[in-house]
């Protein structure tokens, strides 16, 4: 009886026993979700242009494979091992922020030079810095004695994740950089920083902020979509047409859509990089209210999953860690959301799992891993 006993206690503790199904599902829904409006959004272009309508599907179903064995990686390595190895993680992240604004080195788009070029694909490191910084701020917070993070634990927090945060912004990366300071202000909040700490270094971000704008550092088209939001009526109509196609599309789903790929705005490519930061239109004027609402609460069990792990993860690097994760996915979804219906500035957010990108479904199927990860090994 003895051996038995112990054999099942041995079994109950092996970490697949305790995989977060739900998490999983899940995940795996928004993925094929992303594949189904993207095909939407870019068949008939592509169709028009004498190419194969399933170019974009195909290149992102590459990602995706590619992404799951991230996730599995991640996932069968104990969470621990990246807390020691996090500031390598951290540094390595660094590197590749310095590379991509070598010239000649990184690709240089629309103004912006952020990616790195290979064999007919993209890859942006800024993407992974998100995963980096998790485990690194992660890292240094479960190590507080005392729980509570003092003033010079918080600045330090700050000190690490800013310099990610410049090299991004320099790019530049709006989008990204906004990211970067969610996981950071998540982070924080979990760890139980002071408010008066938190509201002193939100007045300095302001400051820089204002320097940053007046240092030209923001491209004219990125300084035009503030302003855009902020002061639409003084805004000329082409810097008011993404905004107002976006709603358009939106709005013209209805109650319960137009049906897939019967989308007359989506068809027409009324809406700039549709299959990208504004796949949400499709979604909206495709499957109408109905359709968005079920994607946001796939969102939100999502978002309640990760804050869940965090709740039940074993040790501070672990609360930590899955918090960041939870906070990169919140800031993602409702940025990019907000910014389709015309709450949120235009900043270049795609949406989680869903938006066409390869990096950036890595990334994203990499911090599932890691919230698995947490989650199966929270009684080892």
């Amino acid at each position: 009886m003895d051996l038995v006993a112990g054999r099942a206690f041995a079994d109950e503790r092996r970490p697949i026993r305790h995989l977060d199904p739900v998490l999983l599902v899940v995940a795996g829904v928004l993925t094929v979700v992303g594949l189904f409006l993207i095909y939407s959004a870019t068949h008939l272009k592509l169709v028009s242009n004498g190419t194969d309508p399933m170019y974009f599907v195909k290149k992102q179903i590459t990602a995706i494979v590619l992404g799951i064995m991230v996730l599995l990686l991640i996932a069968m390595v104990d969470y621990r091992f990246f807390k020691v190895y996090a500031g390598f993680i951290y540094a390595a992240s660094l590197i590749m922020l310095v590379l991509v604004r070598i010239p000649g080195v990184g690709t240089t788009a629309l103004g912006a030079q952020r990616w790195f070029q290979f064999a007919g694909f993209q890859f942006t490191p800024s993407e992974f810095t998100k995963i980096a910084l998790c485990v690194m701020l992660a890292a240094i917070l479960s190590e507080v004695r005392g729980g509570e993070p003092l003033l010079s634990d918080t600045l330090r927090v700050c000190l690490v994740a800013a310099i990610p945060m410049v090299l991004v912004l320099l790019q530049p990366d709006i989008g990204t950089t906004i990211v970067l300071t969610a996981i950071t202000v998540g982070v924080l909040v979990v760890a139980g920083a002071k408010g008066r700490h938190l509201g002193a270094i939100a007045a300095v971000s302001v400051i820089l902020i204002v320097l940053v704008l007046h240092l030209g550092i923001i491209k004219d088209y990125q300084l035009a979509r503030l302003r855009v939001f902020f002061d639409p009526s003084h805004a000329t109509p082409d810097l008011l047409y993404n905004k107002q196609q976006a709603e358009i599309t939106v709005g013209a789903g209805g109650l319960t859509g137009a049906g897939y790929l019967n989308g007359t705005q989506t068809n027409l490519s009324f809406v700039p990089e549709q299959y990208t930061d504004f796949i949400f239109t499709v979604l909206g004027e495709e499957f109408g209210f109905l359709g968005t609402m079920t994607v946001l609460i796939l969102f939100a069990i999502l978002i309640w999953r990760a804050i869940r792990i965090s709740y039940l993860a074993k040790d501070p690097f672990g609360t930590y860690a899955a918090a960041a994760v939870a906070s990169m996915f919140a800031v993602q979804m409702f940025v990019n959301v907000g910014m389709v219906i015309g709450i949120m500035p235009i900043t270049g957010i795609p949406l989680p799992m869903v938006s066409y990108g390869g990096t950036a479904t890595i990334a994203n199927l990499a911090g599932i891993g890691l919230l698995l990860n947490i989650h199966m090994r929270r009684f080892k």
